[in-house]
């Protein structure tokens, strides 16, 4: 048999602000286009934020519901923010058996609800649980910088030191200080970052200029990969991201004295 197929298969996630299930450019559903789109990305665990249930008829729309169908069997939703609309936050959607998962509040004040929708995944390629955590920051400074040591605080309180970690969203983190924070304090590793170190530009769609998406991984092998542009146009303004994971590759015994 040859070495790449004991390989096991690597595990594919991607993250995107589905901007409530309405297209970039226009008020109109995106919804099927969006299906579609994640579809053709093959991804076997899906970050959503602003996605949730639009209301305004006698049967409310379950858009991330819409967005698993029969491809993501597994699915969480951690409601945010409530209007007269309905209401969104984030939701993740696996192929894979999902044990347990909570909406973690991760509110400041009386500012537009925020929460990290905390799941932990049992996952075939891995000896141990997979923590998956999806996040969408606020978009002051100043709440960040709180909602960054309630993260901080979740990953160190509820997830064991030497098991893997995806933490995936929108960051709105334009200045990099919570990318910086995150590095320093968790030991992550930012999927997309270049050689400078800096996330990649996802926003906006169309012209990207600001790093505002990210993937962090930790206790994990990774390679981003690239989504076609051409897939998502007019879906959202925020670009997706994917990468692979997997098991870290074994350290090299030591050669014999």
């Amino acid at each position: 048999m040859s070495a790449s197929a004991d390989k096991p298969k690597a595990i594919r996630v991607l993250t995107v602000n589905a901007h409530q299930g309405f297209g970039a450019l226009r008020r109109s559903s995106a919804l099927s286009r969006m299906r579609d789109a994640l579809r053709v990305a093959a991804a076997d665990i899906v970050f959503l934020q602003e996605i949730g249930v639009a209301a305004g008829s006698a049967n409310p729309l379950s858009q991330y519901e819409v967005l698993a169908d029969t491809v993501w069997p597994q699915h969480a939703y951690g409601r945010n923010a409530v209007s007269a609309g309905g209401h969104h936050g984030n939701a993740l959607l696996s192929k894979y058996p999902m044990g347990r998962w909570e909406n973690v509040d991760a509110s400041v004040g009386r500012a537009e609800p925020r929460g990290f929708l905390y799941c932990v995944l049992r996952v075939p390629q891995l000896s141990t649980a997979l923590h998956a955590v999806c996040v969408h920051l606020a978009l002051t400074d100043s709440h960040r910088r709180r909602q960054i040591g309630r993260l901080v605080e979740l990953v160190n309180d509820a997830i064991p030191a030497d098991e893997p970690v995806v933490i995936a969203g929108d960051f709105n983190d334009w200045r990099e200080r919570a990318h910086r924070r995150l590095m320093h304090e968790l030991r992550l590793e930012e999927v997309h970052a270049g050689p400078r170190g800096r996330p990649r530009r996802s926003f906006p769609a169309r012209l990207p200029w600001l790093r505002l998406d990210r993937i962090y991984v930790r206790n994990l092998s990774y390679r981003c990969i690239d989504v076609p542009r051409q897939l998502w146009a007019g879906l959202t303004d925020h670009v997706p991201l994917a990468a692979e994971i997997s098991a870290p590759l074994a350290a090299s015994p030591p050669a014999a004295a």
